[in-house]
């Protein structure tokens, strides 16, 4: 019998994208609510408690009244929210993290799939702490670039609607108090001390997203060359299926948010110079920012094809 999938709060940007992708699947079941009692506690809980695996694709609060519905020990929980990202009693959700994590997930009944912003800052970064590239103290900035659909139906309508606000044509940098919701996430994950000073943009294109984290070569420990850096990063990478590092010097004067738009793996680039060094993820935000990386992780706990229903480029 093919394990059950219940995804709760299929109404949304994720959430359809998600449920989208688990109906193309012969490998599993997906439970489904009466779209008139989709928020009905009785009949959610009911279906939460008959599956193996519940994606929760909700708002923060909901996400964690979702949670106390679930009384059945045996169904685990992939919650797409930012709620539980750096709870200790929760796995975060990202394999490529470090040594071990892919084989946590796979044990774990309770995943935090990461944030979208998160996830390029965190690929980045994460790798050069491990390695003693990147002081835990150090005093980072993120500049992040998205596209418009992740900020859900309401921020979709407004650049979709006809005759629309022409400040929405220009890219538009947002969360500017420097306290935008992945922060915490994004310190604890990397292994840093300190979030990032972190401006994340949206700009008028639908999918992708490129997160950019730049360093003095002299700030980091060592004073290595650009080389170096790329090297640790195709190191920390290598064999990976879903997050690939760009290798050889090639000289990277330009990049697109949106060139892995409508897939779900995750380009790394490193450029530079002798003094400066730039660290670039390239993925869609929709993608291993969000349904992507949850469907890799439902993959990952299942016992499944880990890549089965991503979309994914062949970076030979």
């Amino acid at each position: 019998m093919p394990p059950r999938v219940f995804v709760d709060g299929s109404s949304g940007t994720c959430g359809l994208e998600i449920k989208g992708r688990l109906r193309e699947r012969d490998d599993l079941e997906l439970i489904e609510i009466d779209p008139q009692l989709r928020r009905d506690d009785t009949e959610r809980s009911r279906l939460m408690n008959a599956a193996d695996l519940v994606i929760l694709c909700l708002p923060d609060d909901a996400a964690r009244h979702a949670v106390t519905l679930v009384t059945n020990p045996a169904t685990r929980i992939i919650d797409a929210s930012t709620a539980h990202r750096t709870h200790p009693d929760w796995t975060y959700g990202m394999p490529e993290l470090c040594a071990g994590q892919r084989e946590r997930i796979a044990a774990a009944r309770l995943v935090a799939n990461p944030g979208c912003h998160a996830s390029g800052f965190i690929a980045c970064v994460a790798p050069l702490v491990q390695a003693g590239l990147v002081d835990k103290t150090a005093n980072l900035s993120c500049y992040s670039l998205t596209g418009y659909t992740g900020g859900g139906k309401g921020m979709i309508a407004d650049y979709e609607a006809e005759g629309r606000d022409s400040s929405l044509d220009a890219p538009r940098p947002y969360a500017l108090g420097m306290s935008h919701k992945h922060l915490p996430e994004m310190a604890q994950m990397a292994g840093l001390a300190r979030p990032p000073a972190f401006v994340p943009v949206v700009a008028s294109y639908p999918r992708g997203m490129l997160t950019t984290v730049t360093f003095a070569n002299a700030s980091l420990a060592g004073s290595p060359t650009t080389s170096a850096v790329r090297e640790a990063l195709i190191a920390h990478y290598a064999g990976q299926p879903v997050v690939h590092v760009e290798a050889g010097d090639k000289s990277v004067t330009a990049a697109s948010a949106n060139e892995l738009a409508l897939t779900d793996g995750m380009l790394i680039r490193v450029s530079g110079n002798d003094t400066h060094t730039c660290v670039s993820a390239t993925f869609d935000n929709l993608g291993k920012g969000a349904a992507g990386a949850a469907v890799q992780n439902m993959n990952v706990m299942l016992g499944l094809d880990e890549t089965a229903g991503l979309r994914l480029l062949d970076w030979r």
